[in-house]
């Protein structure tokens, strides 16, 4: 039993409406659900993914009143966001450029082109070449040409004072294989270590920077929460019994309505989810009409009054 790739990644804004106005506008991607953060119901958990909410596309953010992250270690770094070829990107760039947006160049990393890229609130971004491979489902609505939407998640960069415990716990808990490694595109730090699931590809890395003269990260706006991992609807009690025989401490099942959801922390203190495919955002809204409106599980239903009080409009 294996996990498939990257699931989603859930980070963290204080501006909503701004988080809303730069992921949809600036890159064109969809917002497929409005809803709040199920443990702290007055804050958003806005989704953008593809046309299609597709598994593997997700970047989620929680809206809390906090300050900036001070960048460190122990803490996930940087988000790939998948495109296809060098011509996505030169469109990446110069779209970019106009809308003011913090980006370096074009250049080739670890065998792949990519494009570096900060959010309005310092959140650190990669757009990267996949090759097309893969399936793809784009937003018609999209400001973005369809050829240069950006296609799905990964990889996924987290940063680690100490390799040995998280490489132990990635190969040996959570069932990835190392794959391979490369220099540090800014020459800081040892060699990055690629981590790999499934069928491997961008979709399906983890790559580990080792930092170890980093302090640790402190969290905040700009900063990531916790990266998800795929699983098929099936495998999910698989998992939950393998962390249970492991003696591995972990939230033990939780049902997030869109899909059901298992965390655990790796030995660095970065927090990992399991999350199944399905049974997905559809679920309680029509696919064309994804994110017009506050969603809400059956379980916070009767607070949508209160709740729907509480929140700044986007």
């Amino acid at each position: 039993m294996q996990l498939h790739g990257i699931h989603h990644l859930t980070a963290v804004s204080a501006n909503a409406r701004g988080n809303h106005d730069f992921y949809t506008r600036a890159l064109g991607m969809r917002l497929v659900k409005k809803t709040v953060n199920q443990d702290d119901v007055s804050a958003y958990h806005l989704f953008y993914a593809d046309g299609a909410a597709s598994p593997g596309t997700d970047l989620t953010f929680f809206d809390w009143p906090v300050g900036r992250e001070r960048r460190g270690t122990r803490a996930i770094v940087r988000t790939g966001l998948r495109v296809a070829g060098r011509a996505a990107l030169e469109y990446w760039a110069a779209r970019l450029g106009e809308a003011g947006v913090p980006h370096g160049e074009v250049r080739e990393v670890d065998g792949r082109l990519q494009l570096d890229l900060e959010d309005p609130e310092g959140q650190r971004l990669t757009l990267l070449d996949d090759g097309g491979a893969g399936p793809f489902h784009p937003w018609p609505r999209s400001p973005v040409p369809e050829a240069f939407q950006i296609r799905g998640l990964g990889p996924i960069t987290i940063s680690v004072p100490d390799l040995a415990p998280s490489a132990l716990f990635l190969t040996e808990v959570m069932g990835m294989r190392r794959g391979r490694s490369y220099a540090a595109p800014d020459g800081a730090g040892e060699a990055v270590q690629v981590y790999e699931m499934g069928e491997g590809g961008p979709a399906a890395e983890l790559h580990v920077r080792v930092e170890p003269g980093l302090a640790p990260t402190q969290p905040g706006a700009g900063g990531v929460h916790h990266v998800a991992f795929r699983v098929r609807d099936e495998e999910y009690d698989y998992w939950v019994d393998r962390l249970r025989r492991l003696r591995i401490p972990s939230s033990g099942p939780v049902d997030r309505f869109y899909f059901r959801s298992l965390y655990t922390r790796e030995p660095n203190g970065i927090l990992y989810e399991i999350a199944t495919d399905g049974p997905g955002f559809a679920t309680d809204e029509p696919l064309e009409a994804l994110g017009e409106r506050l969603a809400l599980p059956p379980f916070l239903e009767p607070q949508r009054a209160a709740i729907e009080r509480n929140l700044k409009p986007l």
